[in-house]
């Protein structure tokens, strides 16, 4: 592949690991919340633990988002600046949030 394919390939990616109603709004909440943790996400979204945990994963898995353990918490942060101009593009907002 060229250096041209595997950035489309990266994109697609990217837009894959998007492409779900709560995962949009994960990213979108990390993006105005900044750094967050399962138990907050859950509060916000009404979802339940594993669901958020599992949908999280994809976005870990894809270099969406980012992991940091702080004792027994885990707080999430977006790792992907390219997410940031999605959600912005998506929600007609500015990229700074």
């Amino acid at each position: 592949m060229d250096d041209r394919t595997d950035r489309y390939a990266g994109n697609a990616e990217l837009l894959k690991a998007l492409a779900h109603p709560l995962r949009l709004r994960l990213v979108r909440g990390l993006l105005k919340c900044g750094c967050r943790n399962v138990g907050c996400m859950e509060a916000n979204t009404g979802q339940s633990q594993s669901c958020i945990s599992q949908h999280l994963a994809r976005l870990k898995a894809a270099g969406v988002v980012k992991a940091a353990r702080a004792g027994n918490e885990v707080y999430y942060e977006l790792a992907d600046p390219r997410a940031a101009a999605v959600i912005a593009a998506l929600f007609e907002e500015d990229e700074a949030l």
